[in-house]
């Protein structure tokens, strides 16, 4: 028995690397709550930010119903997240194409401006420690990474499915 956690075996826990990995996700929220509380932005305006870059950057559209289904909110959360970014400047709504009642959200120009600056010290540190490591190295990392996702992906849709008060158990 450990002499911090009374009851559990000293071997219990996860393995090293994910601990590694649950420690990068703990520093990366921690930035995140910093740069943004900073900007006077919260972790979900953040998170919304990205969703609309990233549907943006691969040409598709993004819809409140896209941005509360990524982000798992309900709809009045999701409309006082975007009344948040639309009246931080951060996200313009239009009504485009030939369903006019459909509203588009589409990030400005001073969410670009305003979240380069609130990364730039992340990435600048993030670029020079993968400057230590081969392409060769860094490919392996990309590959693992993408494994890690695609697994996170798949226990969330899981626990999603399991019952309330089941223990995140599936019914059987």
């Amino acid at each position: 028995m450990s002499a911090e956690t009374p009851g559990r075996p000293e071997s219990a826990g996860p393995p090293p690397l994910i601990r590694i990995l649950q420690d990068f996700t703990l520093e990366a929220n921690r930035y995140v709550d910093s740069a943004g509380g900073r900007n006077d932005m919260h972790r979900t305006d953040l998170n919304a930010l990205a969703v609309i870059m990233r549907h943006a950057a691969r040409g598709e559209t993004v819809t409140p119903g896209v941005l509360r289904k990524e982000l798992n909110l309900s709809s009045p959360a999701t409309t006082a997240l975007i009344d948040r970014l639309h009246g931080s400047g951060h996200v313009v709504r239009e009504r485009e194409g030939p369903d006019r009642r459909q509203v588009q959200l589409r990030m400005t120009p001073k969410a670009y401006r305003d979240g380069g600056a609130m990364f730039l010290p992340l990435a600048r540190h993030m670029g020079a420690a993968m400057a230590e490591f081969t392409p060769e190295e860094q490919e392996i990392v990309t590959r693992f990474m993408n494994s890690m996702i695609e697994a996170t992906i798949r226990a969330a849709q899981e626990a999603a499915q399991a019952q309330p008060g089941t223990g995140g158990r599936l019914p059987k």
